[in-house]
């Protein structure tokens, strides 16, 4: 293993059928703010949390599409979306088995975008073997 590489960040990139309406589906709806727009290709943020987003007629691959995003005051988020009306059907707020409190909402192309926190008291025990 290279010991002088490292790892900073993961920037998802998304499909989507309309950049244009995406782009306003995040900003109006996510909270996100378009840091650049090209014709078939986007870049948005909320907090240290970015999104790219890339043009693709095939709607099929967005719905077969997800991230996830970490995040800190996961109920207060979780609030928020539920206004939106952007929770996923079967995405609601809960503690997954691997620890993690998190909730998916869905964009308008079909993409999950899955939001996690990890609790302040976890019983998540790291592998070793």
């Amino acid at each position: 293993m290279n010991t002088t590489s490292k790892f900073l960040s993961a920037v998802p990139v998304l499909p989507a059928v309309d950049i244009a309406a995406t782009i306003a589906f995040y900003e109006q709806q996510l909270g996100f703010t378009t840091e650049f727009q090209y014709d078939d290709y986007a870049g948005l943020r909320r907090g240290g949390a970015q999104i790219h987003l890339w043009q693709c007629s095939d709607r099929q691959l967005a719905e077969n599409t997800s991230c996830r995003i970490n995040v800190s005051g996961i109920e207060a988020l979780y609030d928020e979306y539920q206004t939106q009306n952007v929770i996923h059907p079967d995405g609601a707020l809960t503690t997954k088995p691997w620890g993690l409190n998190e909730f998916t909402a869905l964009d308008l192309n079909g993409n999950c975008v899955i939001f996690a926190e990890q609790p302040a008291t976890s019983n998540r025990r790291d592998r070793t073997d």
